[in-house]
Order: structure tokens, then C-alpha cells, then sequence
């Protein structure tokens, strides 16, 4: 039945490759399933037969498709069905986007659809970059042209060496976590985070990574050869050379002068009129490809924008090459929120808010992998007026997905532990102008609100972009590029860090790949802008993180409890713990392990809270002095709840420091009193006394308690029955 059945291995740090092809998906136009480990996800890779009409880009599509089931988990929706991709699917579609899509023809029009499907997962092979394989080999068998293959791992720092494809124990302790993608000779894609690794580990990292790709693509090229399809001819969408050479001769000097400017307002107003005149001159002579014209227009801005950085190493806003744009940092700006930092480089500006919860506000997790809780959470909004753009407001796409999540790997590693901080984190970068590297410009932000939300971040974290222009072997980067670079240029290379080394990188080409040199100029160029940005921008506006927390943030507590007396302050039906929120004006979380996690606005009411669970979960000492609540009224004596299910008596005899003829003469049912154990009978029964409290406290002086007047003894068995009942004689 599958006589085109065919299985393909190799072997990847130490883990058996498997590629079958011929067997699924047979109809589309190239399927492979692939093992890796237990890792198993099925990769195709299908085109359209025509172009399709109206576009000016190459429409290709990549999903990564998680199945709850490659887990052996039910998805947690109400219809028991996967949904919306979640944001780790989001980012390894983007990861694996990245490295393939330059290899595409770029005057290409045809749909080319890639899908990544997750049928099996072993938590020692990961299936981003299982899929990143599979991806490779289905395009490459398939009819679609492209100049690959790519091979990407992953490469980890474990006890000072160098791990390819780390298992799930080793990047638990790995300093860095890099994907690499590569073609046969150049890397093509770098996806980093890291703990503060120099720029040399970084390198070495991306070298070692490389060199096993090479391996890797010699063996996809061998499938390649061997059931690889012939690749199809398609029709080029690139405008006519006549046509453009007499655009670029119209309008090139007005352009030039269009493009000389640092602001991308003036920039934009000066080639409104540069379109309609040539849309106005040529429409007329080319009718049959007037939808070109836009295409060789923006051609000619490419090419006046890279002719000026190679030949004459001038930049659009007549900066120097390594020159950063004005720059600018404040905090506190918005008056209620827990923390807000504000960074601004040129025309584009970020505004971070950070706000403090308890650890119940944690985000859960419904995927693949084995995180299912998330307590530190960066998100990043596009909004359309950044750009002066009039769309209408949506929910977050794959941009905002990625861009917040490199901000916040970049700041992961400085994130004090929940021992040093029990708080969950979100922090929100509202992108409020963008024309370039507005990621970075978020990283910058969020160290800014961090440190004014008094977050005791281990150390300030900047970041930077860097372009690159090339030709042939001649190359040139810059650093900081705005928007207009950004367009025109073949790379941004993200880089954040500390001072002491680097946190993330994210390198988006346009290219097929990058020689080591140009990597490890942009990492020199990067160090040298990121140590800039801190001593002279960031730190001068905020040294340190705040001592103190906002107002109206949360204050947080914890205490560690013996897991036997987690029952005791939950209490039946969670009792004891509602009552002690309630009463404290505070939210309480429980973990299983004893750890109990108290939050509220007011500190006072924390610590009262944190008073009744220690009460609860440390049995009361002979000596010790608590503040109570009087509960009912005998003849005898009052009852006092010293914590939630926790009382004791106070005899009549040691009410006051006063001789007391009625307990109703000195406290009241719902009296808050001070008390002091003065003894714990055999059954744990608590006897109490509010005399020795007042003395001991308050440094009152003891009258004689004994009342003159004839006082009938309170019956044994009436005393009993309040304290509750005796334990049967053995």
C-alpha cells in the first residue's frame, strides 16, 4: 500500500534521527514524519498552483500546531478542544519562519503553506526544533522552490561546556539557551536567552552550534537527492527592468532629498507628492502594470539607502555610523500604578508598567511542555497610532506575541526568585511611537519600571538593535537602525543584556545567512551602545531599585507551615481561611509544600494575618502573649479566640489587675484583648489570662483580685461542658 515508503537516521548529540516519508500525507506536496527520540511530529509543506493576484510580498504561512494529546493531556477549554495557538506555538511558528523564509524567491507570489504538527513529545528532545527539521525536509523533498536546507539546534552552557540539544535535566542548569539555525555555510538564525554569558561564550555558542548543523543539512541533502521532486518554474512578479530604470531616473533626486531627514514625518510628507507625480507621469505608459509603480519606488528608496551606507557611509538622519539617536528615560509617570518607566531613542518611545500581585495571579499554562504555571509575564501592545496609522484595534498578533517575549527573556535571568520576591509580575510595554527596534526600546522601559516599582531586580538590563547592509563580500553594520534601515537593510540583530553580559538575542535576516565575522562585529558594536545607554541614560534616572514598594501595591508576606497543620488554617470547608481574609483584609495562597504566601495593601493587616497562621500552625507556648477576640461570656470566666479555631478561657480571677465582681464588668463579646498563656492542660486546652498580659505589657500594678463579696464557685461539670468534652477513661 505505501510503496513510496522510505525511512531515513541519523543521529543528533547522542539521539537517534528518524525521517519516514511516503506513508502520510501523501497529498501534499511534501510530508516527512519525524522522530526525534519520542519526539514525533508530522511537517508538510504545500503551494498553490497560481499566484496569487493583488500582493507585493511572498505569502507564506507556518504553524506549529500543538495536540494536547502528544502529552497525554485533555485541553482545559469548556469544549475539551485545542483553540487559539498559545504563545509558545506562536513563537516556535516564528522561529521556524525566520531561517526559511529568505531562502523563498523573493518575486514568488504563490501561497506556500508550512505546518508543524506535535503528535508526540519527549521532554528531552524539543519539538521546536524537531519541527524546524521536519520543516526542512519537507520543503526540500517537496516541488516548492527554495534555496535550502536549513538545520537548526538548540545549544546549551552546562558546567562550562557546550551542549547541543541540552535534555530537559540540563537546561534546568544551562547559563544559556540559543537556537541556531544554519544553511551549509552561513547561520541564518540566532534565538537566545541567557544568563549573563560575555560575548565570547555567546560566539563560541553560535560557532559550535553551526558546525553540527553542517552535518545535519549534508544529511538532509542527501534525502533531498535521493526522493527529492524536480522544483517547478513560476512566474516572476519582479517589476519590468525598463520600467524601473525610467522610474529611478524620474524621481531619484527628489527621492534623495525625501529620504536626508531624521524625522520620519517629514520623511513621509516629502514623498507623498514624489508618488502622485509618478504615478501621474507613468500610469499612462504602463497601464497593464500600474500597481508596479509602488514596487519600483520603493526599490529606488532601497537603493539610495544602501549606496549611502556602503559607498559613502552616510546614514538617512546623517548620523554617525555606531552614533545612537537622542535619548531619554523618566519613571513615574502614571500616579496609581505599582511602577512605570518611560524610554524614548529618537522617535521611537516605550512605556512600561509593572504591576505587583499575589502568587494566585500567576498565569496558568495549558501546553505541551512541562510549565504549567507562569509568575513573571511581559506583554507588548502595537497600537496603530505608533505609526500613525488609523487601524482598528485587535487582539495581540505573532509581533506582539514575539516581541514581548524576547523583552521578557531579556529580563528572566535578573527576576528575583519567589523566596527573595513572593510576588507574580506582569508588566505591560505600551509601544507610544515606533520607527525602530521598539523591542528593545520595551527592554529598556521595563528596567526602568521594574527598579521604580521597588522590584529588587539582580542588575538593569538594556538593549539594542544593529543593522547590516551587504554586497557581495563587502558588508557594513550600524547600530541602532530606525525604521527606514530597518526596510532597506538585510538585518536586526537584537541584543540585551547587564553589564556583565548578555540576557537575549533575536536576529531576523532578509538574507541566507551571516558570515562569523559580521556576528561577532554586531556583538562588539551592541556591548559597547547597551554600556552606553545605562551609565548615561537609564541609571542616572534611577540608580537602584526602590526600597520601599508603592502605596498601592500589595504587601506580600510568607511563612513556611509543617504540611500536617495545612488542614488546621484551611479549615473545614476552608472556614478558617476565609475568616482569616476577611477579618485581615487579605488574600492567602497555599502551596503543597507548606509555603504560604499573604498579600494586602496595608502591611498591618498582613501581619495580623501572618500572627493568626502562625498561631494556627504553632502550637501556643506557656508565656506567650496574643491579641484576641472575646468570644462568649460565662459566669466564670470569658472565652477568647486567640486565632481562628484556636481559644482558651480567661477566669474571672484573671480578668483584670482589679478584683472583678462580673465579667460583664470588664469585657464585652467581640472585645479585642490582649491575653497570656499561663497554662495548657493535658488535652491541649488553653488557660489564659488577661491580668498578667496588662502587667506584663502595659506595666500595670496588680490590686488585690480576691472579691469581698460571697461568689459561689463555678461548678466543675459547667466549666467541662464549655471547654468541651473529656476524652473517655482507659
Amino acid at each position: 500500500m505505501f510503496e513510496e515508503f522510505r525511512k531515513f537516521s541519523t543521529t543528533i548529540a547522542g539521539r537517534p534521527f528518524v525521517v519516514e516519508t511516503g506513508k502520510m500525507a501523501q497529498l501534499a506536496g511534501g510530508s516527512c514524519l519525524v522522530r526525534y527520540g519520542e519526539t514525533e511530529i508530522l511537517c508538510t509543506a504545500t503551494m498553490s498552483e497560481k499566484p496569487r493576484e493583488g500582493v507585493d510580498y511572498f505569502p507564506l504561512s507556518v504553524d506549529f500546531e500543538e495536540k494536547l494529546y502528544s502529552v497525554g493531556k485533555i485541553p482545559g477549554s469548556f469544549q475539551r478542544r485545542e483553540g487559539r495557538a498559545s504563545e509558545k506555538a506562536t513563537l516556535a511558528s516564528r522561529v521556524i519562519d525566520r531561517p526559511i523564509r529568505p531562502l523563498f524567491p523573493k518575486d514568488m507570489r504563490n501561497d506556500v503553506a508550512v505546518v508543524a504538527t506535535v503528535m508526540s513529545v519527549d521532554p528531552d528532545c524539543a519539538p521546536d526544533i524537531t519541527a524546524m527539521l521536519g520543516v526542512s525536509i519537507a520543503v526540500s523533498i517537496s516541488e516548492i522552490p527554495w534555496n535550502g536546507p536549513i538545520a537548526g539546534v538548540s545549544v546549551g552552557l552546562v558546567d562550562g561546556e557546550y551542549r547541543i540539544n541540552p535534555t530537559a535535566a540540563e537546561r534546568e542548569v544551562s547559563r544559556m539557551a540559543v537556537t541556531v539555525a544554519s544553511t551549509s555555510e552561513l547561520v541564518a538564525m540566532i534565538e537566545a536567552g541567557a544568563n549573563e554569558v560575555s560575548n565570547d561564550e555567546m560566539f563560541n555558542g553560535i560557532m559550535f552550534a553551526h558546525e553540527e548543523n553542517k552535518k545535519i543539512v549534508a544529511f538532509i541533502e542527501s534525502i533531498k537527492q535521493e526522493i527529492g521532486k524536480k522544483k517547478i518554474d513560476f512566474p516572476s512578479n519582479d517589476p519590468d527592468p525598463a520600467m524601473y530604470e525610467a522610474i529611478k531616473e524620474f524621481a531619484i533626486a527628489d527621492i534623495r532629498l525625501a529620504l536626508d531627514t531624521d524625522d520620519k514625518r517629514v520623511r513621509d510628507e516629502r514623498l507623498k507628492p514624489i508618488y502622485s507625480a509618478v504615478h501621474e507621469k507613468f500610469d499612462p505608459l504602463y497601464p497593464e502594470m500600474s500597481f508596479k509603480i509602488d514596487e519600483c519606488l520603493y526599490k529606488v528608496q532601497k537603493y539610495v539607502v544602501r549606496r549611502w551606507l556602503l559607498d559613502d557611509g552616510k546614514r538617512v538622519d546623517g548620523r554617525g555610523i555606531d552614533e545612537i539617536r537622542p535619548l531619554a528615560a523618566e519613571v513615574d509617570l502614571l500616579a496609581r500604578a505599582h511602577g512605570s518607566g518611560m524610554f524614548t531613542r529618537g522617535q521611537t518611545q516605550v512605556l512600561t508598567v509593572t504591576t505587583l500581585g499575589s502568587m494566585r495571579d500567576s498565569q496558568m499554562l495549558d501546553g505541551i511542555d512541562e510549565e504549567e504555571t507562569k509568575r513573571y509575564m511581559h506583554h507588548y501592545n502595537f497600537p496603530s497610532f505608533s505609526v500613525g496609522e488609523t487601524r482598528p484595534p485587535r487582539g495581540p498578533g505573532r509581533r506582539e506575541i514575539g516581541h514581548g517575549a524576547l523583552a521578557e527573556r531579556a529580563l528572566l535571568p535578573v527576576i528575583p526568585s519567589v523566596e527573595e520576591f513572593p510576588y507574580c509580575l506582569r508588566l505591560v510595554s505600551e509601544v507610544l511611537s515606533s520607527n525602530g527596534s521598539t523591542s528593545q526600546g520595551a527592554v529598556c522601559g521595563s528596567t526602568l519600571s521594574l527598579m521604580a516599582a521597588g522590584v529588587p531586580i539582580k542588575a538593569p538590563v538594556a538593549g539594542i538593535s544593529c543593522g547590516l547592509v551587504t554586497e557581495g563580500d563587502r558588508f557594513i553594520t550600524m547600530v541602532d537602525i530606525q525604521g527606514v534601515e530597518d526596510f532597506f537593510g538585510d538585518m536586526d540583530f537584537k541584543v540585551a543584556g547587564t553589564k556583565n553580559g548578555i540576557t537575549a538575542i533575536q536576529m531576523d535576516l532578509k538574507i541566507d545567512g551571516l558570515t562569523p565575522e559580521i556576528i561577532r562585529d554586531a556583538l562588539e558594536k551592541t556591548l559597547k551602545a547597551r554600556l552606553y545607554i545605562l551609565d548615561e541614560v537609564m541609571l542616572p534616572v534611577i540608580p537602584e531599585p526602590r526600597k520601599e514598594l508603592s502605596k498601592y501595591a500589595p504587601k506580600m508576606l510568607t511563612v513556611k507551615i509543617p504540611v500536617d497543620k495545612i488542614s488546621e488554617v484551611i479549615g473545614k470547608q476552608g472556614k478558617v481561611i476565609q475568616k482569616i481574609c476577611a477579618e485581615c483584609n487579605c488574600k492567602i495562597d497555599v502551596e503543597e509544600d507548606g509555603t504560604i504566601f499573604i498579600s494586602s495593601v496595608d502591611l498591618d493587616d498582613a501581619n495580623r494575618a501572618l500572627l493568626m497562621i502562625n498561631t494556627i500552625a504553632n502550637d501556643p507556648e506557656i508565656g506567650s502573649i496574643y491579641k484576641g477576640v472575646v468570644t462568649r461570656l460565662m459566669d466564670f470566666g470569658a472565652f477568647v479566640e486567640i486565632a481562628p479555631g484556636k481559644e482558651g478561657l480567661v477566669h474571672i480571677s484573671h480578668l483584670d489587675v482589679k478584683r472583678t465582681e462580673k465579667v460583664e464588668d470588664v469585657v464585652s463579646v467581640g472585645d479585642e484583648v490582649i491575653v497570656k498563656v499561663r497554662e495548657i492542660d493535658d488535652q491541649g486546652r488553653l488557660n489564659l489570662s488577661r491580668r498578667d498580659a496588662l502587667i506584663e505589657v502595659e506595666g500595670l500594678v496588680p490590686e488585690n483580685t480576691v472579691s469581698d463579696a460571697p461568689r459561689r464557685p463555678a461548678p466543675r461539670r459547667d466549666f467541662n461542658r464549655d471547654r468541651g468534652p473529656r476524652p473517655p477513661r482507659r
